[in-house]
C-alpha cells in the first residue's frame, strides 16, 4: 500500500509555518528570541555529537549521493 503525499498541501503547510514563525520573530524581544535560538542550536549540536557516523563517513556518503545524481538513474 502506497501512502499518498500531497505536495501542494505540504508546501502550503510549510509556508503557513514560516509566516507564523516570522510574525513571532518580529513581535518577540531580541533577548527572548536569542535565548530560544541558542537552545535550538545547542540541541542540534548535541544531536550532532551523538550521531553514530563519523564526519568522514557522513561526507563520503553525501559525496556518493551527489555522484549518483550526476550520473543519472541506474539499471531498473
Amino acid at each position: 500500500m502506497e501512502l499518498a503525499f500531497d505536495r501542494q498541501a505540504a508546501k502550503k503547510e510549510r509556508m503557513a509555518f514560516i509566516r507564523r514563525y516570522a510574525a513571532w520573530v518580529r513581535k518577540t524581544p531580541n533577548a527572548e528570541w536569542s535565548e530560544k535560538q541558542a537552545v535550538l542550536i545547542d540541541s542540534m549540536m548535541e544531536n550532532a555529537r551523538n550521531m553514530p557516523l563519523s564526519a568522514r563517513v557522513y561526507l563520503t556518503r553525501v559525496a556518493g549521493r551527489k555522484k549518483a545524481r550526476r550520473s543519472g538513474p541506474g539499471p531498473v
